[in-house]
């Protein structure tokens, strides 16, 4: 394990991201109050308030066990920093100054010592944490911001700088913290392979980018044509997903507590997104959940085309089916690419997928959380 420029660069492009939507998140719903659109508004910070709070929580959770693991007490004004909503700046200060120390004036010979090698290990850790933070607040906060953007848009129709700036916030969001997680992923697991390469990356991110997507806008035609059956269709995915969840028996914390608040949040990202939450081998389960989808989407389509909402003429309704359609089309595509091509375990029949629960022998959270 090496911690390099390259990765150091990065974390530094995580942290400017990280606080561009937050304040972004927070112009566009002061805006949205001051122009009288107290429900937007509300919703908008409800929206960053709610992944925020759950990202502090686990991000404080980690450091009482890291604590508690190296024989320490806890520190009270890390709590503190945390319920100000400072934990995750925290933990990037901390990365920030390790990470900065061993790229660039430890980087001058190849030939570690093992002291060196575990001062790799340890500023990898402390970013493999950050990712999973990031990929976390990524789906709680910025898949609901999306979509509630592109509502606005399409329903009233003013393309203004703040729902375009919050739009555009979101999909960098969602873009950065999924090939941030990816490195993260493959980097803290030292017994799983590397993915090789720009392409294989690139396929991974279209993969999620557009499946994601075009999930979110058949969501969004949904709330245009009727909101109440919106909202039970996402809260019944939501709760198969933390059946799921349960039913798997996820072991990601250590506190009883805890864990139950992670399979909730594990069944909300699989509402969106499919990951393997257990490290096991999940072709049927991955074949059945995007056939569910396009099912989903189907039936989207169906409902919008046999009820019109009077917010679209024909000629834009066949634009949107077909936009929707065309990205949904080509996120199965990346997917089938990816796995049956750029997918590092694709040779290996009976290997899990990627990390696929294997145990390393130093203790890393990564192994027991969301792999893909």
């Amino acid at each position: 394990m090496e911690y390099n420029k390259k990765n150091f660069i990065l974390s530094v492009i995580g942290i400017l991201i990280y606080i561009f939507d937050f304040i972004v998140d927070i112009w566009v719903s002061v805006k949205f109050f001051c122009e009288g659109q107290y429900v937007f508004g509300a919703l908008t910070i409800s929206f960053l308030l709610f992944g925020t709070l759950v990202v502090q929580c686990f991000s404080y959770s980690w450091f009482k066990a890291d604590f508690k693991k190296a024989g320490k007490e806890s520190q009270h004004c890390f709590l503190l920093l945390h319920c100000l909503q400072g934990g995750v700046f925290t933990r990037y200060w901390f990365a920030l100054k390790k990470g900065f120390h061993m790229a660039f004036k430890n980087c001058k010979t190849n030939n570690f010592t093992e002291q060196q090698i575990d001062s790799h290990k340890e500023v990898i850790y402390i970013m493999t944490d950050l990712s999973m933070l990031r990929l976390i607040e990524t789906y709680l906060e910025g898949c609901p911001q999306f979509i509630l953007q592109i509502y606005i848009f399409l329903e009233h129709r003013q393309l203004t700088f703040s729902p375009c700036a919050a739009i555009g916030a979101s999909i960098l969001s969602i873009t950065v913290s999924t090939v941030e997680y990816q490195i993260a992923l493959r980097k803290s697991l030292p017994d799983t392979k590397l993915i090789e390469g720009f392409y294989p990356r690139l396929t991974y991110l279209f993969y999620k980018l557009f499946t994601l997507s075009s999930w979110m806008l058949s969501v969004v035609l949904l709330l245009l044509l009727n909101v109440k059956i919106a909202f039970l269709l996402l809260s019944c995915l939501w709760i198969l997903g933390i059946a799921w969840a349960f039913k798997k028996q996820t072991k990601f914390c250590s506190s009883g507590g805890m864990e139950y608040l992670y399979r909730i949040v594990v069944g909300f990202i699989l509402v969106f997104t499919f990951f393997n939450i257990m490290g096991q081998n999940t072709k049927c389960p991955m074949s059945c959940y995007y056939i569910l989808r396009v099912l989903a989407t189907l039936w989207i389509f169906i409902m919008f085309w046999l009820c019109p909402s009077s917010i679209f003429n024909s000629d834009e309704l066949i634009i949107v089916t077909i936009t929707t359609a065309l990205t949904l089309l080509l996120g199965i595509i990346f997917l089938i690419v990816y796995y049956g091509i750029f997918h590092p375990n694709r040779s290996e029949e009976n290997q899990p997928d990627e990390v696929d629960g294997k145990l390393v022998k130093k203790h890393c959270r990564m192994r027991y959380f969301l792999m893909e």
